[in-house]
């Protein structure tokens, strides 16, 4: 049982109280099945858009704003931050990092469901631009906070040539229900790129993505499936209005 206090976004009272996995607001009475952590940063240029996009106004209470300096820095905030069980709404997917870090300290065996249009598997050393956004899940493997085993890479289909061979090399695949059959929970990564640009206003567009309705019963699957879904995180956003619709559906598919 967790006391972390969070404001509520209905009445804006400090008074949402975590208990267990879900929220209740004790001013107001609402509740909730997960707390908000907001990450307004991206760690590369030019990335302002998704900046802003992470102040977009979810409804959920409102656990956590984290703005430091330097990506270890944050990483650390986040997860030290954490809720019980957290909706982190953020810049790049960098802020992916602390939400895996803090969630694999709390469980046996938490797995990665990691949807992108892109890899995220680049390195300093083989990355084309230099921008760490496009690192983070390379760095989670490398850094030993989640195994290859447990990382299930799935809508990946703009992906540098050293990220196509890591890929090759490390056996990573898009195979959802290998993963959820061998973890005791899991943490759902979506960089809304990974849907069709006609879904959703993102930073980043790769045509050929799949529709809005495709990913809710993805997601849905993964709710279903028993495993405890420790968390989930929303990134490479535009800071769109009409966005907060269709993203507040995708966590509804997750039960959140």
């Amino acid at each position: 049982m967790s006391i972390l206090r969070a404001k509520c976004p209905t009445c804006r009272a400090h008074t949402a109280v975590a208990v267990g996995l879900g929220y209740e607001c004790h001013s107001c009475g609402r509740t909730f099945a997960a707390g908000l952590v907001r990450v307004p940063r991206a760690w590369g240029n030019g990335g302002e858009e998704m900046v802003e996009a992470a102040r977009l106004p979810l409804d959920y209470p409102e656990a956590s704003v984290v703005e430091e300096d330097s990506l270890v820095a944050q990483t650390l905030a986040v997860a030290s931050d954490l809720p019980e069980r957290p909706l982190v709404l953020g810049g790049c997917c960098c802020s992916h990092i602390g939400a895996v870090e803090g969630l694999g300290a709390r469980h046996e065996r938490l797995g990665v469901i990691w949807f992108d249009a892109h890899g995220d598997l680049n390195t300093p050393q083989s990355s084309p631009s230099g921008n760490q956004w496009g690192m983070p899940l390379r760095m989670l493997l490398d850094g030993g906070a989640v195994g290859v085993a447990d990382v299930a890479l799935v809508g990946a289909r703009n992906l540098d040539p050293p990220e196509i061979e890591f890929i090759a090399a490390a056996g990573i695949d898009d195979d959802v229900d290998r993963v959820l059959g061998q973890v005791s929970a899991v943490y759902v990564a979506l960089d809304c790129d990974v849907l069709d640009p006609d879904e959703l206003t993102v930073f980043m567009p790769e045509p050929g993505g799949p529709a809005l309705a495709d990913l809710e019963l993805q997601l849905g699957r993964i709710r279903e499936s028993g495993v405890t879904i420790a968390g989930a995180g929303l990134t490479g956003l535009a800071p769109d209005p009409a966005n907060v619709e269709p993203l507040e559906r995708l966590c509804a598919a997750l039960g959140f």
